[in-house]
């Protein structure tokens, strides 16, 4: 509609123009000396008009492309009392400069927003130019993490700290690594993880940091928590009995001395108090031996094997005395020549104690049943899954199964599934638990492919 209007102003001032131009040319042609000057004011006045009325759009829009130059976005183009073609044009300026300003500003709250949750995260982060070393942005966390001041450029780092320039900055770390650092004498264990991006035809590096020695350390710490508290237990448990059947004993042997007569020895007794307490120091054998061999196990020999000969192989040795138990063994595996590349002898050994675990919780189970499945869930990774209707791991503990030595059965070790999971760990896989109180358990052990 704007458009429209000064189409139509700049349309009459032409033809106003052609008019004072023609009575000009008439005034010439009849030698009329007044008209000619009259014509000639009315158009020189009318070509200034029309100059005035389309210079002053450009101007406008001049000013307004070098406030854009300048981000100057706080220009206020005037457009009370301004010619209604002007007047339109500077509320269109102004307008976008409104929104400009509205998007700067939403930019620069998310920037602060952003630097706030980079200063805050303990993950130390810096970003600079690879060409310059020109330093971008750098948290607080990595120059705590170096010891080091604010710097401008990575170049200062190569100079004081060139042992440590060397390992952060000059390394490759795009898969991420853990190395180690030395920083005022003290030796880190630090992740570190880069990415690199371009922009303007300059390349820029990030480098995230992360000191791990501290989670380690408190992680390790609380692992012999755990272990500690556990082994203590065992111990305490074993040492206990004994150590009263030996104060019992030598109060006996004591009071005998004393008066062989009056206080026989019975041998009988005797016999019995030390059987008791063979029996309590071969139960701390078998425990010793046991966490050995959960220490052991701390390599693997991978292999590719077709998935059904290993099932081949546990039906073979767990169906005699599942069936002897009135429990049903089914075997499932969509695809009979589906491969994975495991450690056997180790899965094998891991499969038997979740088909044993499963056993126990279908005691007294009516249809009775254990389904170990195999297939590939995904490009990456291979499930194999053992599944029971048995009793179910109560809620409370499912979190502890894991642990070593903690079990719910009268003569286990509380072994079997620590074992299991470290044995996953080191085949760089996962084993989930999904259970249900009276409806069954599935143990989930996932492999990647």
């Amino acid at each position: 509609m704007t458009y429209k209007k000064y189409s139509f102003a700049l349309f009459i001032r032409l033809i106003l123009l052609s008019i004072a131009l023609t009575a000009v040319a008439f005034g010439i042609s009849l030698r009329e000396l007044l008209l000619v000057v009259i014509g000639g004011i009315l158009a020189i006045s009318i070509f200034f008009n029309i100059y005035k009325f389309i210079t002053r759009r450009f101007i406008a829009m001049d000013d307004f492309f070098e406030s854009v130059k300048y981000n100057d976005f706080s220009r206020r183009f005037v457009s009370k009392g301004a010619p209604q073609d002007l007047k339109k044009l500077n509320e269109g300026f102004n307008l976008v400069n409104d929104k400009i300003r509205e998007i700067n500003s939403n930019k620069e709250m998310q920037y602060l927003y952003l630097q706030k949750i980079l200063e805050i995260v303990d993950v130390g982060i810096i970003s600079y130019n690879q060409k310059t070393g020109d330093v971008l942005w750098a948290n607080d966390a990595i120059k705590k993490t170096l010891s080091i001041p604010s710097f401008k450029n990575i170049k200062f780092l190569k100079k004081r700290k060139p042992e440590l320039f060397e390992t952060i900055f000059e390394m490759n770390h795009l898969t991420g690594n853990s190395v180690s650092i030395t920083v005022d004498g003290d030796t880190l264990k630090v992740l570190v993880s880069e990415t690199v991006f371009s922009e303007n035809e300059h390349s820029f590096k990030i480098i995230l940091l992360q000191n791990i020695d501290e989670t380690l350390n408190q992680n390790e710490s609380e692992a012999w928590k755990k272990l500690l508290s556990v082994m203590t237990h065992e111990i305490m448990n074993s040492i206990a009995p004994i150590s009263s059947l030996a104060d019992t004993l030598e109060y006996q042997i004591a009071e005998n001395r004393k008066n062989p007569d009056e206080n026989l020895l019975d041998i009988a007794d005797l016999e019995e108090a030390i059987g008791s307490i063979k029996k309590r120091s071969e139960g701390l054998m078998k425990f010793a031996k046991t966490y050995r061999s959960l220490n052991k196990v701390t390599h693997i020999n991978r292999e590719n094997i077709y998935i059904n000969d290993l099932f081949t192989s546990i039906e073979r040795l767990m169906r005699p005395s599942l069936q002897s138990q009135n429990i049903n063994l089914y075997f499932e595996l969509s695809n009979p020549k589906l491969q994975i590349l495991i450690d056997s002898y180790l899965i094998e050994q891991v499969l038997i104690n979740l088909i044993v675990n499963a056993r126990d919780a279908l005691q007294y189970i009516e249809n009775a049943k254990i389904i170990i499945s195999a297939k590939s869930i995904t490009d990456n990774f291979i499930s194999l899954q053992v599944v029971d209707n048995g009793k179910g791991i109560p809620q409370e503990i499912q979190e502890t199964i894991f642990v070593p030595f903690f079990t719910t059965k009268k003569n286990g070790s509380g072994i079997g599934l620590s074992l299991a999971k470290q044995i996953m760990m080191l085949h760089k896989g996962k084993i989930q638990l999904k259970s249900t109180k009276e409806q069954g358990t599935t143990i989930n052990l996932l492999f990647p492919n």
